[in-house]
């Protein structure tokens, strides 16, 4: 079987690589970081001319109706950069749960939104991994009351959707009276994440209360591939700019990367991550083309990717050397963004029990005891 990108894929790839080099630089992201708001107008824009916000829109809502795995490849070429978007609530996670609940009229009405850009949408699905101390959301009457904890693109959302529970979705306007937004400081500064407070807030249930269900599962898949993804190309490029510095940093008159102790961690890191590159890209071939396996592949890819990228980010750090935690070198963008995937939407020891209880390894309710684990 020969299983790779199509042209039209790699074109988007050198695109977005183009324009992350331009448009996107570190001292770019840098600037972003400093705000901690995790966003950019300019770079915002930017990538809606590129046309990224259209790949999950269906066509006839006026996106591209391409695969998820485009979407997946983008999410991956975007962390190379650290490039601080909302493409991951806005992008990905808000189309497939308008896919799977909207109504038509729902439809009709955000899916042009998200692909000309203009709204970006906070998502609150965090607890559906696993509750966490205060975050308890109720509605009531049209009437959301409660808290909402770890938001994806909260603080630059003009929009929320949240999980009420696993039985229903609320559509929420970022100025409704009685919601308070509050930022939540993580480590990855390049990432807005954030806290929703609900007082008697008025709402729009999206779509019908049998759809809620499955459409949260669906949000999770997508999310889990697609923080599996970026966390691949955060990978990639600590890796990249490793064997860069080893071949330029010099001791006792010869380049450190002609130190056979060094050139072991270097490798351990290459063949750690080769292999994760088709396991991405296939857990997100799986969305369109293997539903069935889509849940199972989404815990495989996102522990996997999880544990492979800490390697990675700890030995790459480790063969800077001093150098490799300052912020001269910028190294710890992708460290912290790596921190960051490894625990949002589910760490590693919850998802791989989510994967045991998938294939009737252990009963549905051991899942309870993965609740004391910190997940995002």
């Amino acid at each position: 079987m020969d299983f790779g990108l199509s042209d039209e894929q790699k074109q988007l790839i050198e695109s977005l690589r183009r324009f992350i080099s331009q448009q996107a630089p570190l001292d770019t992201v840098r600037d972003v970081a400093k705000v901690n708001q995790g966003y950019d107008p300019d770079i915002h824009q930017d990538l809606v001319e590129l046309g990224i916000y259209s790949i999950l829109v269906p066509e006839e809502y006026g996106g591209a109706g391409l695969t998820f795995l485009d979407a997946a490849v983008v999410q991956e070429t975007l962390a190379g950069g650290v490039v601080p978007s909302s493409y991951l609530g806005t992008g990905i996670i808000a189309p497939a749960l308008f896919q799977a609940a909207g109504s038509d009229a729902q439809k009709a009405e955000w899916f042009p939104k998200i692909s000309a850009g203009e709204c970006r949408i906070g998502v609150g699905i965090s607890e559906l991994c696993g509750a966490r101390a205060g975050a308890e959301l109720t509605l009531n009457n049209g009437k959301l009351q409660g808290k909402v904890l770890s938001v994806i693109d909260a603080m630059v959302a003009d929009t929320y959707l949240v999980a009420v529970g696993r039985d229903a979705l609320a559509l929420v306007d970022a100025k409704a009276p009685g919601l308070t937004v509050t930022q939540m400081t993580g480590i990855d500064r390049t990432r807005s994440l954030g806290e929703l407070t609900f007082n008697d807030v008025t709402c729009e249930r999206l779509g019908e209360p049998a759809d809620a269900s499955s459409a949260l599962e669906q949000a999770l898949i997508v999310g889990r591939i697609a923080l599996a993804a970026d966390t691949l190309g955060a990978a990639q490029e600590m890796l990249r700019r490793t064997l860069e510095y080893a071949q330029q940093r010099e001791q006792f008159n010869r380049p450190i990367a002609s130190f056979q102790s060094l050139k072991h961690l270097c490798a351990d890191m290459a063949a750690n991550l080769e292999p994760c590159r088709s396991l991405v890209w296939y857990a997100a071939h799986t969305v369109d083309q293997r539903p069935e396996e889509a849940a199972l592949m989404a815990c495989h890819v996102k522990a996997h990717l999880a544990e492979v990228g800490t390697m990675v980010a700890r030995t790459s750090t480790e063969v800077f050397g001093g150098m490799g935690f300052t912020d001269l070198m910028g190294l710890h963008y992708w460290f912290k963004r790596i921190g960051f995937n490894r625990q949002v939407l589910g760490g590693p020891e919850h998802v791989r029990d989510e994967a045991a209880i998938l294939q009737g390894w252990i009963p549905a309710h051991h899942a309870k005891g993965v609740a004391a684990y910190a997940n995002y």
